[in-house]
C-alpha cells in the first residue's frame, strides 16, 4: 500500500486492543476490590456474631465468685439422680447451666428450678425443656444465687468451685430446712461431713443431709 503504512487490519487490531485490555484490566480491579470489600464484611459480620453469641457462654456465670459454664457429663448427671431422694420435695440447681441437671431431675418426677446469671444460658434451658417435654416440671430464672433464697427447696444441686463452697455453706446452713439434701459436684463443701459419696475423679458427687449435720451439731 502506498505511504509504506501499516495494513488496516492492523491498525483494527492495535486499536481495538488499545481500546480493550485498560478496560478489562479496569473491570477485573474493581470486581477484585467488590469480592474484597465483600469478604471483609463477611468475616467481620460473622466475627461479631460470634462473639455475640459465645461470650455469655465462657463468661463467668456467676458474678462473685468465678464460676465458668461447664456442661455436666452424662456420669455426674447420673450420679446427681443416685442422690436424690426419689420424689420427695422441689429441687433447685444453683447455677443451672444449660439446664441438663434440671431437666434430668424432671424427668424423674421432680419439680425443678434452676437460677443462671446468664440469660443465653436460662433461654436455651427454657427451650430445652419445652422440646423434652418437662416444661411444665422445669423452670428456669435469670438470678444471682447470693440473691435467691433457698429455703423452699428439699434438695440444693451445685456445681462449684473451690472459692465459692464455704461462702454458700454459710449461706445454706441460714437458709435450708432441717429435711433439705445438698448435693455438691466436682468439689465438696469445705467443713461438711458427707452423709453419702459416689463416683470418681471430677465425677464425684457428696450428699449431705441438713439434719445429719445440725444433730452433730447439737451433740456435746
Amino acid at each position: 500500500m502506498e505511504g509504506g503504512g501499516a495494513p488496516p487490519e492492523t491498525l483494527t487490531e492495535e486499536s481495538q486492543s488499545g481500546c480493550v485490555l485498560p478496560t478489562s484490566l479496569e473491570a477485573s480491579g474493581l470486581k477484585k476490590s467488590s469480592w474484597g470489600f465483600l469478604l471483609t464484611g463477611i468475616v467481620g459480620g460473622t466475627l461479631v456474631a460470634v462473639y455475640a453469641v459465645a461470650t455469655p457462654f465462657v463468661t463467668p456465670a456467676l458474678r462473685r465468685i468465678c464460676l465458668p459454664f461447664v456442661p455436666a457429663t452424662a456420669k455426674q448427671i447420673e450420679n446427681v439422680v443416685k442422690m436424690l431422694r426419689s420424689g420427695r420435695g422441689p429441687l433447685v440447681d444453683i447455677g443451672s447451666g444449660d439446664g441438663r441437671i434440671v431437666i434430668a431431675a424432671a424427668k424423674e418426677g421432680f419439680t425443678a428450678v434452676g437460677y443462671e446469671l446468664n440469660p443465653w444460658l436460662v433461654w436455651y434451658s427454657r427451650y430445652r425443656a419445652w422440646r423434652e417435654g418437662v416444661q411444665h416440671l422445669a423452670k428456669f430464672y435469670i438470678s444471682d444465687l447470693w440473691k435467691v433464697t433457698f429455703s423452699q427447696y428439699s434438695n440444693v444441686v451445685i456445681f462449684g468451685v473451690p472459692q465459692m463452697m464455704p461462702q454458700l455453706e454459710k449461706k445454706l446452713e441460714l437458709e435450708l430446712q432441717d429435711d433439705a439434701r445438698v448435693i455438691a459436684c466436682r468439689f465438696p463443701f469445705p467443713h461438711w461431713t458427707p452423709d453419702q459419696v459416689t463416683g470418681e475423679g471430677m465425677d464425684t458427687v457428696w450428699a449431705y443431709d441438713m439434719s445429719t449435720f445440725r444433730g452433730s451439731e447439737k451433740r456435746p
